[in-house]
């Protein structure tokens, strides 16, 4: 999380204090999905009010790098309405509870941090988006010699207190304000960031890990994590469909089927974040997008397109495709080249032959990976489903095949467009919607 700096004073440990400015665009966001991620409106970290002016570490390191910064990275983009209502929701407490309480998430970071201890202690970390300062605490207490916490929203303040109450004040700054707009006066030799949104990119946030590292990482620095990888499949969930439509059907012994368009518009218009089970899925998964932390530009996220074939393994209702990600915390000499998708055990189209085999290494300690998939342990991401109206009837080896677009919304970059075109059966659809 990271908010749009104003001047004033540091504290101690170099935190610098906010002035709060107007969320002219207050409910516009934080009311939308990520009343999942809590009700994370899952509006991430990144700006907040005006950017005339920039938190800055007072000459705390000697030599300032704001020319060589210039040079490195295109001016930051403008906060918008939206980006201050989205900080603003990322300071209720009850976000950073959720995503904390999330084991496999907070434990995973922490593993990684102590696999990779030997690139990190005594080196200087930036955490991206620090909300209450737990993975910068977990930096620290493996050895790093400096941790600049960066965070938009307003969280920063009660995590500056934490780091205190931790004496960590020495080895931890926090910097209250947008990536894009803080300045840190000096190379950093590691970033982190748990910047994943539903389906892997809503919210955009991964943009401002890309211009952490084009502004601070040194050559040869390590990103945590490294890599992410994006997945699809058909599902079938009779469930579901029935408890959210066929219910109007028969209500008391009262035919309230004039209910249903109104019914099935309201329950499948827009993404829906729920957890799901292997047994939903119909075919073995396809790669959406492989993201390659070290090389990935933020031109390259604005829109993604891949085209999909699948093979029904049963007879069943088609109700929908579902969506999943994965990531990676390896080392920068074991991180795989961009678009490189053997590592992922992945044929030339993306089609995943064996799930299975996704996460398998020639050596299984060598990354570690938090799996957002429906067999694996459920996390506060969940999976993402967009369903169709009416179901499809699908035979065992019907082909399903088709294409997806996911794209930055225009009114807003944090919320997806998501066009898919399906067909299957001798018929032909086509689904859009968006991931507000």
């Amino acid at each position: 999380m990271y908010r749009q700096p104003a001047m004033g004073d540091y504290g101690s440990n170099g935190y610098h204090h906010h002035t709060n400015h107007q969320h002219s665009g207050g409910g516009q966001v934080a009311a939308g999905h990520r009343g999942r991620r809590g009700s994370r409106g899952r509006q991430r970290r990144d700006g907040s009010g005006s950017n005339s002016s920039a938190s800055r570490v007072y000459n705390y390191y000697g030599a300032q790098q704001q020319e060589k910064e210039e040079e490195r990275a295109p001016p930051p983009p403008p906060c918008t309405d939206f980006d201050v209502a989205y900080f603003h929701s990322y300071a209720h407490v009850g976000i950073h509870e959720e995503m904390i309480k999330d084991r496999a998430r907070t434990e995973t970071y922490r593993n990684a941090i102590l696999q990779h201890q030997s690139h990190i202690a005594g080196k200087v970390v930036v955490d991206v988006g620090c909300g209450t300062g737990i993975l910068s605490i977990f930096c620290a207490q493996a050895g790093a010699k400096r941790v600049y916490a960066v965070d938009a929203s307003d969280i920063a303040i009660q995590a500056n207190e934490v780091i205190k109450a931790n004496n960590l004040s020495d080895t931890v700054i926090v910097l209250h304000g947008r990536v894009e707009d803080v300045e840190i006066d000096e190379e950093v030799d590691v970033i982190i960031s748990e910047w994943m949104g539903y389906m892997l990119l809503y919210e955009s946030m991964l943009g401002s890990v890309i211009r952490a590292r084009d502004r601070w990482l040194k050559p040869g620095g390590l990103i945590l994590p490294s890599n992410a990888t994006l997945y699809m499949a058909p599902v079938t969930h009779p469930d579901r469909y029935s408890d959210s439509i066929d219910f109007w059907r028969n209500v008391y012994g009262i035919d309230m089927s004039a209910m249903l368009p109104l019914a099935k518009q309201c329950a499948f218009e827009e993404p829906s974040v729920e957890t799901i089970s292997g047994e939903n899925v119909l075919t073995w998964p396809h790669v959406v997008k492989n993201v390659d932390c070290y090389t990935v530009s933020v031109h390259e996220l604005e829109s993604i397109t891949t085209s999909f074939r699948f093979q029904s393994m049963m007879r069943a209702p088609f109700h929908g495709f579902a969506f999943w990600f994965d990531v990676e915390f390896n080392g920068p000499d074991l991180n795989p080249s961009n678009n490189d998708t053997s590592s992922f055990n992945a044929s030339s189209n993306g089609y995943v032959t064996d799930p299975n085999q996704r996460k398998k290494r020639p050596n299984p300690n060598e990354a570690l990976v938090l799996s957002t998939a429906p067999e694996d342990p459920p996390t506060h991401w969940q999976q993402t489903l967009i369903y169709f109206y009416d179901p499809i009837d699908v035979e065992q080896d019907q082909v399903i095949e088709g294409s997806v677009t996911l794209s930055q919304s225009k009114e807003n970059a944090r919320f997806m467009n998501i066009h898919l075109e399906y067909a299957s059966g001798g018929r032909s659809f086509v689904k859009e919607s968006v991931m507000r």
